[in-house]
């Protein structure tokens, strides 16, 4: 029976030390000195400091700031929570349910009530959560959308507010995959830079 059951043993032993522990390590240390940036996170500094990563949405609010696209994150009690990365997920409601259709129009609803003069249809990425709720990017449109309220608000020219969302809209992933998109929190960074008469770029490790 021993003589049986050591063979399997051994070998569940040596595949958790290979394929559990030594080949996580060997792709984590490749990734570390290959990809330093992506492998910790994608992490992003302002003023020394993780200020957030280029990866996970953040829920900004102040009207002089540009808005991500809307999140039906959960917390811990159930309690809606934007951009709760430890809960990612999204509404499961279907184009046609009715409370996501309430949801949509409250959503537009208060957009237009934060620039009453902004007349140009809202985008659909301004007013419908992702899939994750953690989406860190919104659309050109939905930047260039907003770039009214946010000049008006920090008493900045409306011209320079739009170039910047120009100089900060990403193709897509080598000019074939994906969507042409804006970092919400680079973009926001880079604002505050401007304002404070600071070289617009986050710093990087």
């Amino acid at each position: 029976m021993l003589r049986q059951v050591r063979p399997a043993i051994v070998a569940y032993l040596m595949l958790t030390a290979l394929a559990g522990v030594g080949y996580p390590l060997l792709v984590g240390l490749l990734a570390r000195c290959a990809f330093p940036f992506r492998a910790g996170g994608s992490l992003v500094r302002s003023g020394g400091r993780v200020v957030g990563s280029q990866l996970i949405g953040q829920s900004f609010t102040a009207p002089g700031d540009f808005w991500g696209r809307p999140s039906a994150t959960l917390g811990a009690d159930g309690r809606p929570l934007p951009c709760n990365g430890a809960n990612s997920g999204g509404s499961n409601l279907s184009p046609g349910n009715p409370a996501l259709l309430r949801t949509v129009a409250d959503r537009a609803a208060a957009l237009a009530a934060a620039d009453p003069g902004q007349l140009d249809p809202i985008p659909a990425d301004l007013v419908t959560a992702s899939g994750s709720g953690l989406d860190p990017h919104i659309s050109p449109a939905g930047a260039a959308w907003q770039a009214h309220r946010v000049a008006r608000a920090r008493g900045l020219d409306e011209g320079r507010v739009r170039a910047l969302v120009a100089a900060h809209t990403q193709g897509p992933q080598l000019g074939l995959l994906g969507e042409a998109r804006v970092n919400v929190l680079e973009l926001n960074l880079a604002l505050d830079a401007l304002q404070a008469g600071r070289p617009p770029t986050p710093d990087r490790p």
